[in-house]
């Protein structure tokens, strides 16, 4: 079999954290397999669409590196075709639609149907008062042919209906088995609305099929439309492909994963400085775990390890915090040069200090950062130094008089400090060390009041980190300071 999936989305907006997961999985699939993955863009709800949701999704799908075959795709912001295959656009496709819906009603699978939307609402509302499924009723199946011809010349509007048969519909998914769903309750989708589009239904069908689709991999909340789909499949006398619906993705309270509780927009994550490697190898293991014990996967890893028999049924918890460890973890895997790069990017103004400094900064910084947009904050934790109380500057059991001791010596030594050792963050932390295990001295009695006297803060960078990022003017005057606060005190 020639593998081949798809990813396809509406362009309704920002892609979603479980579209990009869908895109992924699919592309994972195709990968593994040695198929293809086509993209396409189902537009058909012309109401639902927003303008530019397409670009954005093509540069979202470059930026974390997603490649498709087929489709779509930007060249100078303009969306072009690549080769013979596409774009593929659905509201370009609409004369391809509308034949294979009309192919349907004669061949008695569908029918028109002709009710005004005043008569389909109350309709529903007399269904809903007697607390019956809101379904149709098929008042216009019953037209003879003559009737249907008579409206159709005078223009009046309408709609063509799938005509579900009886019994039940049955299919087979990857991850869940066999789910059979009584006929009852589906209702007679629209398949062609009344101005000459598809609705979802029809046009997927009709894709999945001449795109020669083998694997639909999709969200869970589509299961509930599989009927349909198998009855239309049956009705043209199509294969079907393999069905596989992934879990849903949920907050922490188990509730579906929306913007009410937090960024869900892949662009969100990318804009705050997550990185799409790291983003991949995150949303990949909500549902799918190739290995117990291991957390960080490569793209080659994950399409090595990736099977639609080893994603679960049940929901996915986003943790918001697995991600920023991981996020973490993929930063400091950086080459320094790309790390740079980022920490640029992110650096929204040169804070009137000279490069050199900065550098520094994003040296120390690059094994603590979470996010590249926690950079402007912690670059300002270096330049501006709080006001703080003399007290924070004595290590637990010490005293005022002991860190007034140690400050002094401190201060002279620094002072002392030659040129090279300023530039070099070993020497300037081999040199501290060196003081406190000469003269026998608790590390804390003399590291703890140093990093306060650099920092006013108690939690901060490592005093041998700070002297080296402020340098030997900013770091002396800031000890002379705190020396200044002890003498007061004491």
């Amino acid at each position: 079999m020639n593998v081949k999936t798809r990813f396809a989305p509406s362009p309704t907006g920002f892609l979603h954290i479980g579209g990009l997961r869908t895109a992924f999985y699919n592309y994972l699939f195709a990968r593994k397999q040695g198929g293809k993955m086509v993209l396409r863009i189902e537009d058909t709800d012309q109401q639902r669409y927003v303008e530019g949701a397409i670009e954005s999704l093509l540069r979202t799908l470059a930026i974390t590196g997603i490649i498709y075959e087929e489709g779509p795709f930007s060249v100078n912001g303009t969306l072009e075709q690549r080769g013979d295959h596409g774009p593929y656009i659905q509201s370009q496709r609409l004369a391809i639609y509308q034949k294979h819906a009309k192919e349907l009603v004669e061949s008695g699978k569908a029918y028109y149907c002709f009710c005004s939307s005043d008569r389909l609402a109350q309709l529903r509302y007399q269904q809903e008062i007697a607390k019956m499924p809101t379904k149709y009723d098929r008042h216009c199946l019953s037209l003879s042919k003559e009737e249907i011809t008579k409206r159709l010349e005078q223009g009046e509007s309408y709609v063509i209906r799938l005509l579900v048969p009886e019994g039940e519909t049955s299919f087979e998914d990857v991850i869940r088995g066999r789910i059979t769903i009584a006929n009852q309750e589906v209702d007679d989708q629209v398949l062609l609305k009344s101005d000459g589009f598809p609705t979802y239904h029809l046009a997927v069908v009709v894709d999945d099929h001449y795109m020669g689709i083998t694997h639909i991999i999709r969200g869970e909340e589509w299961i509930s439309s599989v009927p349909k789909h198998v009855l239309l499949y049956r009705a043209f006398g199509w294969e079907l492909p393999v069905f596989a619906h992934v879990p849903l993705i949920l907050n922490e309270d188990r509730s579906k994963l929306s913007k009410r509780q937090g960024d869900v927009a892949v662009e969100d994550y990318l804009a705050k400085g997550y990185l799409p490697e790291a983003l991949l190898n995150f949303i990949a293991l909500l549902g799918f775990n190739p290995k117990g014990n291991q957390e960080i996967y490569s793209v080659s890893e994950l399409t090595e390890e990736f099977a639609l028999e080893k994603i679960n049924k049940s929901g996915a918890i986003f943790n918001r915090e697995k991600l920023d460890w991981m996020n973490g973890m993929y930063i400091r895997q950086l080459p320094e040069e790309t790390y740079l790069e980022y920490c640029q990017k992110f650096t929204l103004s040169d804070f009137g200090v000279s490069q050199e400094k900065l550098q520094r900064i994003y040296h120390v910084e690059k094994e603590r950062l979470v996010r590249f947009d926690e950079i402007p904050s912690k670059i300002q934790e270096y330049l501006i130094i709080p006001e703080y109380d003399v007290a924070l500057l004595v290590w637990k059991k010490s005293d005022v008089l002991d860190a007034k001791k140690h400050m002094e010596a401190l201060l002279r030594m620094c002072t002392d400090f030659p040129e090279a050792t300023w530039e070099d963050l070993p020497l300037i932390e081999k040199a501290i060390w060196q003081y406190i295990e000469s003269n026998e001295i608790p590390s804390g009695n003399v590291l703890w009041p140093l990093r306060v006297a650099l920092s006013g803060a108690q939690h901060s960078s490592s005093p041998f980190e700070l002297l080296w990022v402020c340098g030997k003017e900013e770091s002396l005057q800031r000890l002379q300071c705190a020396l200044q606060k002890v003498a007061a005190s004491s």
